[in-house]
């Protein structure tokens, strides 16, 4: 399955299980303007990037809908740009010459420019795709602030991390480290074991 497929099966799995988290989610407000966007973040945007862009608009404000695991809030194109901008004003000294190594997949402890974010924990921690060149172009990372780093690849891309979220959700199964459970109240939550 592709991106567009992948998520509209997670959605209607959150629809008929997890009814308050699928109910957080949004369409996009409105088409995204990539070439606008490939502008400011001065890479191009893979297909899978702008497909998710096309049928996932994040949430509303500061709510959040722990889609992804273990406990991150899927972004729109709008948040997604507007996350990358406070990186950008965080790092300002680091811009140009981060403290990453130079191919996709590989460590680093400062944010890269060519990171776009894509789902957030509602406090700093992120999931971003990584748009550096090399063998691993388009795999996800997870950013943790606090040690203000990356260490390896969670998946392979954006493809291959939502179709582990859809048999994780299908067949009760982990995702990584994160099994899927659902509250007493309609969420979804991802339980790290």
């Amino acid at each position: 399955m592709d991106v567009t497929e992948l998520w509209s099966q997670i959605a209607h799995w959150l629809a008929r299980h997890a009814p308050v988290t699928a109910a957080a989610l949004r369409p996009p407000l409105e088409q995204p303007d990539f070439v606008e966007l490939e502008t400011e973040f001065s890479v191009e945007l893979p297909g899978e990037l702008r497909a998710l862009w096309l049928c996932c608009g994040g949430t509303e404000g500061d709510v959040l809908a722990d889609v992804l695991p273990p406990f991150y809030t899927p972004y729109g194109a709008d948040q997604a740009l507007a996350s990358w901008r406070d990186h950008r004003k965080h790092w300002t000294a680091q811009w140009e010459r981060p403290a990453c190594d130079y191919y996709a997949g590989s460590p680093g402890s400062s944010f890269h420019p060519s990171w776009i974010p894509i789902a957030g924990d509602g406090f700093a921690d992120e999931l971003v795709v990584d748009l550096r060149p090399g063998r691993l172009h388009g795999c996800v990372l997870e950013w943790e602030q606090e040690h203000a780093q990356v260490l390896r690849p969670e998946w392979q891309g954006i493809a291959a991390m939502l179709a582990d979220v859809h048999r994780s959700l299908s067949n009760g199964v982990p995702a990584g480290h994160s099994y899927p459970t659902v509250t007493e109240d309609g969420r979804l939550d991802w339980q790290i074991r």
